[in-house]
């Protein structure tokens, strides 16, 4: 089967005007086309409230229609050689990268990052396209020990089939192309249902460059929803697999719907993660370290910091010097370009962490520096005196905040570590390397840094957590493969056998 998908591709490069003109008012994307939808949102600009554009709302019908044209579409995909769509992830790489400079700005615009941050989700997402393509191309089967031997035995991986996607609104496009890329390259189709808040640079562009790319029609396709669109998504009986990454709250409420439907279910959920400082760490490293663990991206990450656990001996040092690097920090419109951090994304988290920071300090925690806001802007805050009965301690933070609290021995900090109900990412700053790694193993957790910050994502390595930030796998490199395929046994009979009937 040739590359057919190349019939569909633009000849030429689509100018930013044309390609903003396909993300155009009231779309969603369903068959190899845009399409008006019967309700729209507005789509606002979180530092400035402006509106940035509107968005069509799917329905129960979009949701059939999409779920048809993606059943039809993955047989035909998958069927094609691992060339073809290896060379499609190439081929839509490199739109993404022709319009690098609009979807930076989109992104800064609709989520309210800076510019670096932008940069690092174009970048990230080129890389798992890029890792999409050499994935396609790996082995995926093996040949099994049989007793019997004149007996084939084969364990070999073939696509889950139709895949609904939900994601986040913190980093909306590397965030869904994680899952589309690999998900595609290994054979099957994918629904994208994107936040609300941030439809556009997570939903809608993206559809615009698979399109642009040529993608078969209902491979890939996208539609904006409400809460209730995501419960139909997930219940659908032509979705085979739901990944969804957000909260644990509704993590939880979409394994039970997926377990009721004996549907298959990977969830990339929050985190309460922990930056350790042991006793022999340069306080002043350290500090930079936790400071851009907690505070990149207002802390709205699930790979963020939210609680500092410092040995006593050094508690003093780094608590003066990540105070002075909260204090440096300057807080406004991130395309002003002079901002370190720009606004929360709504009023409601806002709202959350002020909460939390109120009842803290009502229980005791003590503000070293920050504490406030205006609007959606949150300073960077510092708190010390925390204790573990805290909820800026024991919730996950999702704000520039940093709880610090003292240890006394290594096996005091393992401990609390591994208290929490979350188990996502944790971080260790030691001069000794053998320690280090001996936390990292003693640590209940999916991942872990030494002498590095918390929030670290590449493409070719497994991201996920475990208990309550994660259920179902893992993302990246080859445990994509165990995400979006299914392992089937074939044997083959060489020769001919008796059975007594």
């Amino acid at each position: 089967m040739t590359n057919e998908w190349k019939a569909n591709a633009m000849d030429s490069r689509t100018s930013a005007r044309q390609l903003k003109e396909y993300v155009g008012a009231s779309d969603i994307y369903i068959n190899g086309s845009f399409r008006p939808a019967a309700r729209q949102m507005d789509v606002l600009e979180k530092a400035t409230g402006i509106t940035l554009g509107s968005v069509g709302l799917g329905g129960s019908d979009d949701l059939d229609s999409a779920v048809e044209a993606a059943e039809d579409a993955q047989k035909e995909w998958a069927a094609h050689p691992y060339s073809t769509r290896a060379e499609f992830m190439h081929e839509v790489a490199s739109r993404l990268a022709d319009h690098t400079d609009e979807l930076v700005e989109l992104i800064m615009r609709e989520t309210g990052s800076i510019r670096g941050k932008a940069e690092y989700e174009v970048a990230a997402s080129l890389d798992e396209l890029r890792a999409a393509a050499s994935l396609a191309t790996h082995p995926l089967g093996e040949v099994l020990a049989s007793q019997d031997p004149a007996r084939l035995s084969l364990s070999v991986r073939e696509p889950v089939g139709v895949i609904g996607l939900i994601t986040p609104w913190n980093f909306p496009l590397v965030l869904a192309m994680r899952v589309i890329a690999p998900a595609i390259a290994l054979g099957n189709s994918v629904i994208l249902k994107p936040s609300p808040e941030t439809p556009l640079s997570g939903g809608l562009f993206i559809a615009a460059l698979f399109h642009e790319a040529g993608a078969p029609a209902g491979v890939f396709q996208v539609l904006c929803g409400e809460q209730t669109f995501s419960e139909a998504l997930v219940a659908h009986p032509g979705i085979k697999m739901v990944h969804f990454t957000g909260s644990t709250g509704v993590g939880s409420q979409i394994a039970a719907t997926a377990g009721g439907l004996l549907k298959r279910v990977s969830l990339e959920l929050g985190g309460n993660n922990a930056f350790v400082v042991l006793s022999d760490a340069d306080p002043e490293y350290a500090s930079m370290l936790g400071a851009w663990s907690s505070f990149h991206y207002q802390g709205q990450t699930c790979i963020s910091a939210g609680r500092h656990l410092v040995h006593s001996s050094l508690i003093d040092a780094y608590t003066e010097a990540i105070a002075r690097r909260a204090r440096e920090i300057q807080v406004g419109d991130p395309v002003d370009g002079t901002n370190g951090l720009g606004p929360m994304i709504n009023e409601r988290q806002a709202a959350r962490a002020d909460d939390l920071l109120a009842r803290s300090i009502a229980l005791g925690a003590q503000v070293v520096t920050g504490g406030r806001r205006d609007g959606l802007f949150f300073q960077p805050t510092v708190l010390s005196g925390v204790t573990r009965e805290m909820p800026i301690w024991t919730e996950e933070v999702f704000a520039p905040i940093v709880p610090i609290m003292a240890f006394e021995d290594d096996a005091e900090a393992v401990g609390l570590v591994n208290e929490s109900h979350y188990g996502l990412v944790n971080a260790v700053v030691t001069e000794d390397e053998a320690k280090g790694r001996r936390f990292a193993r003693a640590s209940r957790s999916g991942m872990v840094h030494i002498n590095d910050a918390t929030p670290i994502d590449e493409a070719v390595a497994p991201f996920g957590g475990i208990s309550a930030s994660g259920y179902g796998g893992r993302s990246g490199g080859l445990a994509n493969i165990e995400e979006f395929t299914e392992r089937k046994w074939i044997s083959v009979r060489q020769g001919r056998t008796e059975y007594p009937y």
